[in-house]
Parts: structure tokens; C-alpha cells; sequence
């Protein structure tokens, strides 16, 4: 293969995505046999997917791929196979340490700013909540460089992943010269994940300085919050009654597929007459179920750790029926959005349905003491 060809070969965006999930759930999940678990993996994954998928790529997620294309997997060459080795094992239900004991490295507020700017198109930071970016940030630490020194060399093992503050660096791959950066850019992601051989060498022509993250750190980060959001999940789950037909691995897949939002005492979560885009679990708190009576709000519910709303408008394709509040306090609920809801729990639109009923008479019993009043 030619090193003109070698160049216009780039890892496609969906590509990364998927790979990058499985590997987040294989490390999680710690099963026996890699090649079983793909396997399974990718064979939920085909059952699942939507009937109609695009292939189409962003010019954003294009030029996020050129962007990191200095650590992308090369061609594997005919004869050859290139093997991926995970990093050094964690087990995330094994570490007991809660003190946070992830170093801090001190940066300026300018720092700071520009390393956020850095790292926010980063693939595998898109699904790190506002802490654990925190926690990322404060765990880089600052690397020098002088003229000529190899930041990475193709072929070694991956460690750290780095963002450029300033300086100029060559990316080569077989000697070939294929990118420059100049002051700004980032490299080494995948080496967050793998252990796997660097797909190219970077070299500093000028002095510079990096912002570097090792492997370890970033995994203890990523893969013990992932731990901890999935058992938080499901023990919240397996409290709903209404999920009890579920198998263990949907309940996992609806585990994965939350997300947690906060709220404040009093403020709105969901306002009745907007179109429905999920539905809610609550972790912790309660909320107020209002609806619209004679230009006023009027509660006909409060509900608590372990109930759901929002539903209802996802089984009957309706407008919202009510509007709900945050009430005494900060609430904590999970979000499943309606792509995974239709994924996941569309088999029990039947169950869900038969609420329809109990909170139409709920809403008409309402409206007649009302009337009465």
C-alpha cells in the first residue's frame, strides 16, 4: 500500500462509536471470553437497531476524525493481524477507595479554558458528566517538550493521551510526514482504552507544551462511574414494578441507557402540552403532578424514589397530559429518552397502556370534585 493511499484512509466516525461502547461494556461487565461476549454483543446490537440507519458523516464528526487521526488504527496489511490488547486489568466493584485519590495538577483559569476547548469534541469524553470532566481535567498534568524530542513513537505501547498547548509537532507513519499540529490539537486518545502499539510517531520541531492523561487514571474515572451508575440503576429499576417482565440484560440495556438529571425545588420539569421526548424515573426526591383547571394548576399527584412519569404521552403519541414539578428540595431523576424507550421497553406498551386508564379516571374524578367545588 502506498503512503499516498495510506494517508486518504480514515477511521469512520460510526465505526469509532460502536467500538468505543463495546469496549466501555466489556470493562465494565468483566466477562470470561472476549470473542462469546462480542458475539452477543454485536448480535443484541443488529436486533436492535433501527429499521432505517444512515451512513451519512458530519463535516464536524469529519474533521473530528482528522483530528485524531494520529492515533487511529493504520491499514492492516494482507498476511497480517494487527491484535488490540486491553489495558491492565480494574475491576471497578474491587476498589473501595471513595477519597478521590486522583491527582490534582494545579492550572491557570486561561489553562483551564483552553484545555476544555481542547478536549470537547474528544469521543470518549462526550459521555462523561459535569464531575467526572472535572475530574479529568484536574488529572492532566503539564509535559514540556524540546525541539526534536518524540512525544510517541509508532509501534511502542500506548500510556498517555495528550492536548497541545502550544509548539509545533509532526505526525509521521512509516517515516511518511502526514499532519502537522501548530499550537492546538490533540493526540494518543485511544491509549485512554488500549494497550495497543501507537499507529504513528509525533515528533516536536519546536519547544511546546502538552497537557498528558494516563491510561489508568482515566479508565479508574470512566469505568467506576460507569459501575456505579449501572448498580445505582438497576436497584432503581428493579423497584418498578412494571419492569419485572424485563430479562436481567434489558434491564442492564435500560440501565446503560439512563441519564441523570437534576432539578431544583419548584423547577418544571416537564410542561403539559409539549410533545413528549422521554419519560422519567425518580432516584431521589418527589415531584408534583399539576394539571391546567380554570387558568390554574391544580395537583392531582406527588410521587417519589422509585415511581415514573412522563410515559404516557410516549405509549399514546399525545401531547403531555400534566405538567410536573421538583418539590422539597433537589430531585434526581433518570432520563430515557424516546429512541431507547421504544428500543427497549416497546414490548410493554400493553402494560404501560393499562395506566392510561387509571389516569384518565384520575384526571376526570378530578375534574369533577372541581366542578363541585
Amino acid at each position: 500500500m502506498s503512503s499516498e493511499s495510506s494517508r486518504r484512509i480514515q477511521v469512520p466516525e460510526k465505526l469509532k462509536e460502536v467500538l468505543l461502547q463495546f469496549s466501555i461494556a466489556f470493562l465494565v461487565e468483566q466477562p470470561p471470553d472476549v470473542i462469546d461476549y462480542a458475539v452477543e454483543y454485536f448480535s443484541k446490537l443488529q436486533a436492535e437497531r433501527p429499521s432505517v440507519a444512515t451512513t451519512e458523516q458530519s463535516t464536524d464528526d469529519q474533521l473530528s476524525v482528522n483530528s485524531q487521526e494520529a492515533d487511529a488504527e493504520p491499514p492492516v496489511m494482507q498476511g497480517t493481524r494487527r491484535k488490540s490488547v486491553f489495558a491492565e486489568a480494574y475491576d471497578p466493584e474491587a476498589d473501595d477507595d471513595d477519597d478521590g485519590a486522583t491527582a490534582v495538577f494545579p492550572k491557570t483559569d486561561d489553562q483551564r479554558a483552553r484545555l476544555v476547548e481542547s478536549v470537547k469534541n474528544v469521543l470518549l469524553f462526550r459521555s462523561l458528566d459535569k464531575e467526572q470532566m472535572n475530574q479529568v481535567l484536574d488529572a492532566m498534568f503539564e509535559r514540556k517538550v524540546q525541539p526534536l524530542d518524540y512525544i510517541i513513537r509508532q509501534g511502542d505501547d500506548g500510556d498517555n493521551f495528550y492536548v497541545i498547548e502550544s509548539g509545533i509537532y509532526k505526525v509521521y507513519i512509516d517515516d511518511n510526514h502526514i499532519n502537522t499540529y501548530t499550537h492546538t490539537g490533540l493526540f494518543g486518545e485511544l491509549a485512554l482504552l488500549y494497550n495497543m502499539p501507537r499507529a504513528a510517531t509525533v515528533q516536536a520541531e519546536t519547544s511546546g507544551l502538552l497537557w498528558a492523561m494516563d491510561r489508568q487514571t482515566f479508565r479508574r474515572i470512566l469505568l467506576k462511574s460507569a459501575f456505579r451508575k449501572r448498580k445505582m440503576y438497576e436497584e432503581l429499576l428493579n423497584s418498578v414494578p412494571m419492569l419485572k417482565a424485563l430479562q436481567n440484560y434489558e434491564r442492564m440495556n435500560l440501565a446503560d441507557a439512563l441519564v441523570s438529571k437534576s432539578y431544583e425545588n419548584g423547577e418544571r420539569i416537564i410542561k403539559q402540552g409539549d410533545a413528549a421526548d422521554g419519560m422519567y424515573f425518580i432516584e431521589e426526591g418527589t415531584v408534583s403532578v399539576r394539571m391546567d383547571q380554570d387558568d390554574a394548576e391544580v395537583e392531582i399527584s406527588q410521587l417519589g424514589k422509585g415511581q415514573y412519569f412522563g410515559e404516557l404521552a410516549l405509549v399514546t403519541h399525545r401531547p403531555r397530559a400534566a405538567s410536573v414539578y421538583a418539590t422539597g428540595g433537589i430531585v434526581k431523576l433518570a432520563f430515557l429518552d424516546t429512541e431507547a424507550f421504544e428500543r427497549i421497553l416497546g414490548y410493554l406498551t400493553d402494560i404501560l397502556k393499562r395506566n392510561v386508564v387509571i389516569y384518565e379516571q384520575m384526571y376526570t374524578d378530578m375534574a369533577r370534585r372541581n366542578t363541585n367545588l
